[in-house]
């Protein structure tokens, strides 16, 4: 027996890490799975640290999911792929980076978008929220001057 597809409404919950098509749902169910999504991931915070000021466990192991709910949730806008891969929307993009134990967030956008000339003040705001949540985030300059944060666990949960 046929086990048919989840509707998008149905289909689990993953944060935008800006590469592939725009979230599916309307823009305000989508606010709200990612509340629910945010204040959960709060709430393993609080049960198992007893705090909510650094990232648990199991965010370590989820690196790069963990860090793109917490900017979707800052509400930061990220950025989206076509179905061949090129960018349709302005916003961050998280990937694992290049050293082990790190994310790399980068600021994209379609070609003539003008995300270069914004790319060091957005990536700013985003470490801004990554710090306030107890990650270590830096700005780097990386290839082609292009700026880049570096997403590291906070000193000591490595």
């Amino acid at each position: 027996m046929a086990v048919p597809n989840p509707s998008p409404a149905e289909a689990p919950f993953a944060p935008s890490t800006g590469d592939g098509p725009p979230p599916p749902e309307p823009p305000e169910l989508r606010a709200a799975a990612v509340r629910t999504a945010f204040d959960g991931l709060l709430q393993i915070r609080r049960l198992t640290q007893g705090s909510a000021s650094a990232p648990a466990a199991w965010e370590l192991r989820q690196f790069t999911n963990a860090v793109a709910l917490a900017l979707e949730a800052a509400p930061l806008t990220p950025s989206a792929t076509d179905a061949d891969g090129h960018r349709t929307a302005t916003g961050y993009r998280v990937r694992p980076g290049e050293e082990p134990q790190t994310v790399a967030v980068e600021w994209l956008g379609p070609s003539g978008s003008g995300a270069a000339a914004e790319e060091r003040e957005q990536l700013t705001r985003c470490a801004d929220v990554l710090t306030a949540l107890g990650w270590d985030a830096l700005l780097y300059r990386g290839p082609r001057r292009r700026w880049f944060a570096e997403v590291r666990p906070p000193h000591g949960s490595r």
